[in-house]
């Protein structure tokens, strides 16, 4: 139907399971699994790109991200997109967990992982086609930034969510 490097169209047929009731024609969308990088300084401070979007014709402000190249794990597109995005690295890795970024329409996951303890080892080298603030914020401002409609993107802020579950869970996910 249709196929570029970040998504292709699928036409498939759906019969509803355990029922007699007629199916239909559906769209899914074939997407690669993405990732999503809350980097966190020493100094308790977020590691943010603002990033201009096309599906809405302007600059978000976001956590470091992208999607998992053919044949790379999760971790290891989260660790070269923050390294690409913003020049960082991170000292110590934890996975976070996924979520479906919309289970009616695609089929891929959004991994989230922390970085803690990131510092900047060089330039950012973003794609060609990227144009990439780089932007640290305190920690403590960052449900503020939320609340007030400066972070929107909604893959982000299920990110943010994920954290402030591990934050506050007293059987913190192991490191990587």
């Amino acid at each position: 139907m249709f196929g570029s490097r970040v998504l292709s169209l699928e036409t498939v047929r759906f019969d509803p399971p355990d029922s007699d009731r007629e199916g239909g024609t559906f769209v899914v969308a074939r997407v690669p699994d993405w990732i999503n990088v809350v980097a966190r300084t020493d100094d308790d401070r977020l590691v943010l790109v603002r990033q201009y979007r096309f599906g809405v014709e302007r600059a978000t402000l976001e956590l470091p991200g992208g999607m998992c190249d053919p044949g790379e794990s999760p971790l290891d597109a989260a660790c070269r997109e923050l390294r690409e995005e913003t020049g960082y690295v991170g000292e110590r890795w934890h996975d976070l967990g996924s979520v479906e970024p919309n289970p009616a329409l695609q089929d891929n996951r959004c991994h989230t992982f922390l970085a803690e303890s990131v510092q900047r080892a060089h330039e950012p080298r973003p794609d060609p086609h990227e144009s990439i603030e780089v932007v640290l914020s305190p920690f403590d401002a960052i449900a503020g930034a939320v609340r007030r409609g400066e972070i929107t993107h909604a893959l982000v802020v299920a990110a943010l969510y994920r954290y402030d579950l591990w934050s506050a869970s007293p059987g913190r996910m192991s490191t990587l």
